[in-house]
């Protein structure tokens, strides 16, 4: 065994000796004694971890109310092959996401919830299971890779915990289903690399196909990438693919075919050929090409961003790099490598620089990282190991201390009901950094996980309803539905966030001040958010029609895509 996993005995002597009853390896015991013990514990630290502000969390700009929008708009229409946000095409993703959330609204349409179109939790689920699968997958990954059932628990735990999954488990997006098919895909190759004399069942291949298939519906090609440099990767080092005839190939790739070809073949003729157009050559290749709506960084941002995406196990990951070194010859190990490393590289390389697009690959460093614990290679005697771990208790502080200091510049108060949730996240973390410091790495680990669900209700459940001023699109759709007409015509100006259109209306107007005080100037009830920058044109232009809009109010707030505090002014004209 100890060959197997590239350890020596003083490693195993020290993974005994982490492991112990004082140091949490009773409680894996019993974990990992029962495949159904270990699954159910995994799905209820999940739910702690992402429930907390799903529901209160407002529309995140921009990706999130895009998507949600156009899925909306999708349902309004009865067009489910030509999404669109307002009259914009959304010919940058493939249709499933918006598929997957219509028909959760839909669900609850049918079920009698009220309001259920402007209801952002409901487009939330379909990345909450997303999510929830991610967690699941981990496991049964890590025990494809061939790690003990509690290795593997604990692969799974470090997912859930993670800050990165947890944002991406709230937002209606695509990634939380993306990397949960990543992930399923990623532990199917697996099995074929690891146990090429076992071919898959029927049901075996329709899955992993069937998994593939749903990926490039959701997000294109990405899924497809991972997989395919891991097995270009794996190939050269076998120096044969005959491993890949346990996935069934040629059955696979019909299937995938049967399901994901409809639908590119109806937006093609649909779009005249413009959806690849725009997916491939603006959006994809736009990507490679320069950094996309301010999202550029240099190489080694997700390097640097790991260190807080992957809280609180990053710290405990870089530590076992050398023992990821040392193993790099055996088979798992060579697995895990060729999932990261390529596509990390890629990723690391393209201008455009969002956190999330690394999330498929932390899987494979939870496994590893979680070996490198019970092999008794990641403890206080690794270099720098008693330093480097002060991160454990300093990210949640830095972070609880940062929107403190948001609530009182921007709300004029700080977030009072969130502080104790903060001041014990940072405490059960000092915990966790105490006992790593003894030598109790499994204790210590553990111990972090309920750092990060104290973590988890402090900010989202705790502080992030007290922030008021992120909530300025909220305000807004609840001023205009203050103005006490039933359907107002509203049109917005200098204040375009895709979270208002999802708020308010379809039909919200874009202008700038001179052109809202024109439509102001028409029958009807209408309704006109006018941002400071735009205020003296569209009282000026107002004067010279004749008309006098009411101000019902001014709502103060702060742009997260803009990074500054914003004054909306709420105009009315028309009111009976």
């Amino acid at each position: 065994m100890a060959a197997l996993n590239g350890t020596d005995s003083k490693a195993l002597d020290r993974g005994a000796m982490i492991g112990g009853p004082l140091a949490g390896g009773r409680f894996l015991d019993v974990v990992g004694s029962r495949h159904w013990i270990a699954v159910t514990i995994l799905l209820l630290i999940a739910l702690a971890a992402f429930l907390p502000g799903f529901s209160s969390l407002q529309p995140m700009d921009r990706d999130e109310p895009r998507f949600a929008q156009a899925t909306k708009q999708m349902l309004e229409s009865g067009d489910f092959i030509d999404i669109r946000f307002q009259d914009e095409a959304r010919h940058k993703k493939p249709v499933g996401i918006y598929w997957l959330q219509g028909a959760v609204v839909a669900s609850a349409e049918a079920l009698g919830v009220p309001q259920a179109r402007t209801t952002i939790a409901l487009y939330r689920i379909p990345s909450l299971v997303g999510a929830l699968a991610t967690v699941l997958l981990t496991y049964w990954a890590s025990l494809a890779l061939g790690l003990a059932r509690r290795e593997a628990f604990l692969a799974g735990a470090f997912m859930a915990c993670s800050v990165l999954l947890g944002v991406e488990a709230r937002f209606a997006k695509t990634d939380a289903v993306l990397t949960a098919c990543s992930v399923a895909v990623m532990g199917g190759l697996a099995l074929a690399f690891l146990r090429p004399q076992q071919r898959f069942s029927l049901l075996g291949t329709i899955a992993f196909w069937g998994t593939v298939a749903l990926a490039i519906l959701v997000k294109g090609p990405i899924t497809p990438m991972i997989a395919g440099l891991a097995t270009v990767i794996l190939c050269i080092h076998q120096r044969s693919g005959r491993w890949l005839m346990a996935l069934r190939p040629g059955l696979g790739v019909l299937l995938v075919a049967l399901v994901v070809a409809p639908w590119f073949i109806a937006i093609s003729v649909k779009s005249g050929g413009t959806f690849f157009s725009e997916a491939i050559g603006n959006d994809m290749l736009g990507k490679v090409a320069s950094g996309q709506e301010k999202h550029g960084a240099p190489p080694g941002f997700y390097l640097l961003a790991f260190f807080g995406t992957f809280w609180p196990a990053a710290v405990l990951t870089a530590i076992a790099v050398p023992f990821v070194w040392r193993s790099r010859c055996e088979p798992w190990v060579v697995f895990c490598l060729a999932w990261i490393l390529p596509s990390w590289l890629v990723f690391e390389a393209v201008p455009t620089k969002l956190p999330h697009y690394v999330l498929p690959l932390y899987a494979a460093i939870a496994a590893l990282t979680v070996r490198a614990i019970f092999a008794g290679a990641v403890g206080p005697h690794r270099p720098l190991a008693k330093s480097a771990t002060v991160l454990i208790p300093l990210i949640p502080l830095g972070l609880g201390l940062g929107l403190s200091y948001f609530g009182l510049t921007y709300d004029g108060v700080l977030p009072y009901a969130a502080i104790p949730g903060f001041v014990l996240t940072v405490a059960v973390a000092t915990v966790a950094w105490l006992l790593f410091l003894r030598g109790k790495v499994v204790g210590s680990a553990l111990v972090s996980l309920v750092a990060a669900l104290a973590f988890s209700v402090s900010v989202f459940g705790l502080a992030q309803p007290l922030l008021r001023a992120l909530k300025l699109s909220p305000r807004l759709a609840e001023a205009v539905a203050a103005v006490g007409c039933e359907k107002p015509a509203v049109v917005t100006a200098g204040y375009r966030e895709p979270s208002l259109v999802f708020l308010v209306g379809t039909d919200l107007a874009m202008a700038d001040g001179v052109s809202a005080a024109h439509f102001m100037n028409a029958p009807g009830c209408r309704v006109a958010l006018i941002e400071a920058r735009e205020r003296d044109g569209f009282t000026q232009a107002s004067a010279a029609l004749g008309l006098s809009p009411t101000l019902v109010t001014s709502v103060p707030g702060f742009n997260i895509n803009g990074g500054r505090r914003l004054v909306v002014d709420v105009y009315a004209v028309g009111r009976d």
